[in-house]
């Protein structure tokens, strides 16, 4: 058995889920696109679409045939609106009495149910009512969308977290279910700062340009340098010390003006600096980047360790030394000419070869012969299983900060038991920041950013430089199916805790590793932030205006976000293989890496077309998109007309014939919307079938928007410190196994009963540990 997924069939109708099909492409499985003669609408994009559709196999069938297809298929991946979906025959209900295993899963901009569920809507839409789009751009200027399909890519992670943990959950049921994927609420999931800041302190975000926002602060981390632009913020504590120290020293070496040169960097807190005294520091810095190039930065500034890196374009990766060395790139062709594209997501086991993206139909004669040649899949009826999707899944955490947290959120929520390994001697990032008013310095339990991201978990306080240490965790890893940790490379073999250890202890162990650039390769052991994958990947330099340096999301992170239901898939993918095979493995996830996935079809455009370049807010999916005023201070519209009919419908209502010059007909359309209401306009234009969205804050996210309240986007529950808030849901809904939102632990709150119940201590055995200072 190669790959993972090895074996299984996936059939995957539209185009709004290709990464999903491509990713369990990578992963082995057998992903069969279906596509009207002549190809689906998304080719227009031509470079986004060879990207996301390498390795998969293409079929142009009638709707009888199309059904059954389906009943032979373990996935159906769809974009359709629920009511064209049960037209077709591939609603679960549909779906499932011809083949009751089948796990069925749609992305669709809304979601499956609410009264936003026949909505139209496209990457900008769903990035404007899913907040996104108001915290990126300038203040002066209309929000700008993030590069390439942020929001999309991202609600794709999510659908093949839950499509993965339908199968967990099969191999228990022997029965499929409906995964409901909402792009609107996936790019919401990504607001936690902004919803934790209207939740607790009435304050709503918005753009800020080259900086981003630590609770009330703004910290720049956009420089201009003498050749383009790099990303660098100074961080807090002990954890950004060195590399801020780093950075003075070399400014004092070049003669640079230092107000920086006695600053106690441990003691550095960059959520209460004052803002003259940070705009004086940001002054000087300011003039330093100035002085520097590119290859500086990359090379003589990484030499240092001052955290920093360059805003690659696209044609920039090609040569990335780390990701040569780590076998990033496969070759394919596209076009009749060779070329190099990314292959893994996420590095599970061996990685499916990637064939070039299909011509429309290629292989309908094919795959009509092996997929009908046996019966539909009609498994062995067996008793409803109790429970959650991943009920009985044992995971042991030993992650801090955001992608081992998320991703172990994912699990917990939907009913992994996860225990959480912490401390005070180094607690998360997320116990110590101080982004709300709530929140204490020194205290640990009144974060309400740390308890978004580990809600549904225990928590175990232990001191992993104690001597006896291994008294607790080596029960612990005997215990656990899964461990997942997101320190810097190196750090878990340091404990006698890597793969190796733990696979020869226990050889059908299943291992998550996270980190900015992977286990291995050259930069393997450098440290790095959600914006190092940002610039590294392309996704920097493509976001933006194209007169101005590039923007990122205030306060919204997303490789930090965006890995992590990768990640989970991947877990739970290499449960189903274990389960298969009794084989464990280790999982390697770089965020720099699944950073230039999302951003493939720019890859691909550098090497067969123009370089591409910040387009502001048009994309090639689109013949007409922006963002445009409303009445009222800062309020904008999204609007997207994809084809010409629709660009004929919004001409209508704007009061003229099809435009021939888009530029003019945009400033029209500007002039059209400024005096309107924005809420009202929308409704008028999604009547008219016409994508359009108003550009929400985390107010209207939290307390207005309608879609998002009926799909349970927050849910409320009770927390001991913060009493009762409503915590963040999973965007991922599966119709039999519903997510399960509890608070997150008190650091160490269940210390006692993990080493009592699962670790097995005596009454006096953890006395007499506790009395040794063990639990710290």
């Amino acid at each position: 058995m190669s790959g993972l997924l090895s074996g299984y069939r996936v059939l995957e109708v539209g185009s709004l889920g290709a990464a999903c099909g491509r990713f369990l492409a990578t992963l082995g499985a057998d992903v069969v696109k279906v596509e009207p003669p002549g190809g689906d609408a998304a080719r227009r994009a031509r470079f986004d679409w060879m990207a996301r559709n390498l390795g998969k196999r293409s079929v142009t069938v009638g709707d009888s045939q199309l059904r059954e297809l389906a009943a032979r298929a373990d996935f159906v991946i769809d974009d359709l609106p629920a009511r064209r979906r049960a037209a077709l025959g591939l609603d679960h209900a549909t779906l499932s009495a011809a083949n009751p295993g089948v796990i069925a899963v749609s992305i669709t901009p809304f979601g499956s149910d609410g009264p936003y569920a026949d909505w139209t809507g496209n990457e900008l839409v769903c990035s404007a009512l899913g907040g996104t789009l108001r915290v990126t751009g300038y203040e002066d200027r209309a929000p700008v969308k993030e590069a390439g399909d942020a929001c999309v890519f991202h609600a794709n992670g999510a659908a093949a977290a839950g499509a993965m943990f339908a199968l967990v959950e099969r191999a228990r049921s022997g029965l499929g279910q409906h995964v409901d994927v909402s792009v609107q609420e996936t790019a919401a999931s990504r607001c936690t700062n902004g919803v934790l800041a209207w939740q607790f302190d009435k304050r709503a975000m918005t753009r800020t340009g080259i900086h981003i926002s630590y609770g009330a602060a703004r910290v720049r981390c956009i420089w201009e340098l003498k050749d383009g632009y790099c990303f660098h913020a100074l961080m807090s504590g002990r954890i950004g010390a060195p590399a801020n120290k780093a950075l003075s020293a070399w400014m004092d070496e070049l003669g640079f003006d230092n107000p920086m040169r006695e600053v106690d960097w441990l003691a550095y807190d960059r959520s209460t600096l004052p803002a003259d005294v940070r705009a004086v520091w940001e002054t000087a810095m300011d003039a330093f980047f100035r002085s520097r190039t590119k290859a500086e930065i990359a090379g003589e500034g990484r030499r240092r360790g001052i955290n920093a890196v360059p805003a690659n374009a696209p044609a920039d990766i090609l040569s990335d030394p780390h990701l040569a060395a780590r076998g990033f790139f496969q070759e394919v062709e596209a076009e009749g000419r060779a070329i190099v594209a990314p292959a893994a997501f996420v590095r599970a086991g061996e990685i499916a070869p990637a064939a070039r993206a299909p011509e429309a139909g290629e292989h309908t004669e094919a795959v009509l012969a092996e997929w009908l040649a046996a019966p539909a899949a009609r498994p062995e009826p067996r008793p409803r299983s109790a429970g959650p999707a991943l009920a009985g899944v044992k995971v042991l955490d030993f992650s801090w900060a955001l992608v081992g947290s998320f991703t172990t959120k994912n699990l917990a929520d939907y009913g992994a038991e996860v225990i959480k390994v912490e401390s005070a001697t180094r607690p998360c990032l997320s116990r110590i920041d101080v982004q709300v008013g709530v929140s204490r310095a020194g205290q640990f339990d009144d974060k309400p950013w740390f308890i978004h991201m580990n809600t549904g978990k225990q928590g175990l306080r232990i001191n992993m430089k104690h001597p006896r240490w291994r008294e607790v965790i080596e029960p612990l890893i005997d215990w656990a199916d899964i461990v997942v940790e997101n320190f810097s490379p190196g750090t878990m073999a340091s404990l006698g805790l890597d793969y190796a250890s733990l696979k020869a202890r226990k050889p059908d162990i299943i291992m998550l590793s996270g980190s900015v650039y992977g286990q291995t390769g050259p930069l393997a052991r450098e440290w790095g932030v959600d914006g190092t994958g940002a610039a590294l990947s392309g996704r920097l330099h493509l976001t933006g205006w194209p007169d101005r340096p590039p923007v990122t999301p205030s306060a919204v992170p997303y490789g930090d976000v965006v890995l992590p239901p990768y990640m989970a898939a991947a877990a739970a993918a290499a449960l189903d293989h274990r389960r298969r095979t009794g084989e464990g493995i280790h999982i390697d996830a770089s965020m720099y890496e699944v950073c230039v996935q999302q951003m493939a079809g720019a890859m691909l455009q550098a090497q067969l077309d123009a370089a591409p370049e910040r387009l502001g807010n048009r994309a090639p999916e689109a013949l007409f998109q922006g963002v445009f005023p409303t009445a009222g201070d800062d309020r904008w519209i999204a609007i997207a007309a994809e084809d010409e009919a629709a660009l004929a419908r919004l001409a209508e209502q704007v009061g003229q014939g099809l435009p021939q010059d888009l530029a003019d007909f945009e400033a029209r359309v500007a002039a059209w919307t400024a005096p309107q209401d924005g809420a009202d306009l929308m409704a008028r234009l999604q009547a008219a079938g016409i994508a359009a969205g108003v550009v929400q804050d985390a107010a209207e996210l939290v307390d207005r928007d309608p879609q998002l309240a009926a799909r349970g986007f927050l849910v409320g529950a009770d927390n001991p410190v913060l009493g009762a808030f409503a915590h963040q849901g999973q965007p991922y809904k599966l119709s039999r196994t519903p997510a399960r939102i509890t608070t997150a632990p008190g650091l160490g709150q269940h210390t006692e009963t993990i080493c009592r119940e699962i670790v097995g201590l005596s009454p006096e055995a953890y006395a007499e540990l506790a009395a040794a200072k063990l639990f710290e």
